[in-house]
C-alpha cells in the first residue's frame, strides 16, 4: 500500500504512534514525481516520492524550502514536515504541510508574490553558494562557496552543463570554442556589483502556488547567487505578471542594464533543457551565446 511507507514517516515525525492515513488522492507533483494529497486523523499534508532519481532530491528540496521559509518574507512556503532518501526498500520521499489551492489569480496575490520575492532576495551570505547541494530538475547543482559571482555561475552552472552536453556529442567543437569566448567576456557582462542573495532558482509559474493563504513557492532550487538570475527562467517560461514585476521593483529596484543580462541566465536554463530534453533547447542557447560574443 503506497500509504503505509509515508503512514510510518508521518508518525515518527509527528510523535503520533496512533496516527493513520484514512484517504490518499492523486495530485499534481510536477514532471517526474508521483504526489498525493494525505488525508490523516493529525490532518492533511502533501507528500510525493520517486523511486528513480537521485536518492537526496527531497532532502535537498526540504533544506532549501526551508532557507525560503527563514527569509521571511510574505510569500507562503509549505512547512516540511519530513523529508528522507530511499530506505528498506522504500522511495525517497517528502511530506509538507498542505497547502489548500485558491482559484483567485491577480491583484492582491501578484503583489504580494513580488514583494515577497524582493524580501527574500535581500537575504544575503558573505560567498555566492548553498550549504549543500540541489537541484533544478533533477540537474544536482554543485554549491561550493565561491567568493566571485562570475567564478559561480561559471563553473557551478554553466561549464557542467556544457560538460553534460559534450558527453552526449550535442556540442560541436565550435560550439565548445564558442562558449569559452563567452565565458572570457562573463566578467565584463555580468553585473559585478550583485551581492549573494537567497534565489528561488527555478522560478517558473508551475512553481507558483495559489494557496488560500495567498502566493506560495515550492520546489526551489535554491543557492545564493545574483539575484537577477531568479528571473532567467521566469521571463523563459512564464511565472511573474507584469504588477507582481511592478510590486519587485517598488520593493527592491533591479541594477540598471538587468534586461540586457537576462538573456545570460536564461542561458541556464535552455542548456539545462537540453541536457534533461534534448530538442531545439541547445539551438536556442547557442543563438544567446552568439550574441553576446558576436559571432
Amino acid at each position: 500500500m503506497t500509504a503505509r511507507f509515508l503512514e510510518r514517516a508521518l508518525r515518527g515525525a509527528l510523535g503520533d504512534p496512533h496516527l493513520s492515513v484514512l484517504n490518499t488522492s492523486a495530485i499534481d507533483g510536477g514532471c517526474i514525481n508521483h504526489a498525493v494529497r494525505l488525508e490523516t486523523t493529525q490532518g492533511e499534508f502533501f507528500a510525493k516520492w520517486n523511486a528513480e532519481g537521485p536518492g537526496d532530491l527531497f532532502v535537498c528540496e526540504a533544506a532549501g524550502l526551508e532557507a525560503l521559509a527563514g527569509a521571511g518574507s510574505s510569500v507562503v512556503i509549505p512547512r516540511v514536515i519530513v523529508a528522507e532518501g530511499p530506505r528498506d526498500g522504500d522511495p525517497a520521499f517528502l511530506i509538507l504541510e498542505y497547502l489548500a489551492p485558491s482559484g483567485f489569480r491577480g491583484g492582491e496575490n501578484d503583489e504580494q508574490l513580488g514583494r515577497g520575492l524582493a524580501a527574500i532576495h535581500r537575504h544575503t551570505a558573505a560567498t555566492f553558494g548553498f550549504p549543500g547541494v540541489s537541484y533544478c530538475e533533477s540537474t544536482r547543482q554543485d554549491n561550493r562557496a565561491c567568493a566571485s559571482w562570475v567564478e559561480f555561475y561559471r563553473e557551478r552552472r554553466l561549464r557542467p552543463l556544457l560538460a553534460a552536453l559534450g558527453a552526449t556529442g550535442v556540442l560541436s567543437v565550435a560550439d565548445q570554442g564558442l562558449y569559452e569566448r563567452l565565458f572570457t567576456r562573463l566578467p565584463d557582462l555580468l553585473s559585478a556589483s550583485s551581492p549573494p542573495a537567497l534565489i528561488h532558482g527555478d522560478l517558473w509559474s508551475g512553481n507558483v502556488m495559489n494557496t488560500a493563504r495567498g502566493p506560495a513557492l515550492v520546489d526551489p532550487a535554491c543557492a545564493f547567487a545574483a539575484r537577477e538570475m531568479d528571473f532567467g527562467i521566469s521571463t523563459l517560461f512564464g511565472g511573474f505578471s507584469e504588477r507582481a514585476f511592478a510590486a519587485y521593483e517598488e520593493a527592491s529596484p533591479l541594477p540598471a542594464g538587468w534586461l540586457e543580462r537576462n538573456p545570460l541566465y536564461q542561458l541556464y536554463h535552455l542548456l539545462n533543457h537540453a541536457v534533461l530534453f534534448g530538442g531545439r533547447y541547445a539551438d536556442d542557447a547557442r543563438r544567446i551565446a552568439s550574441r553576446f560574443v558576436g559571432g
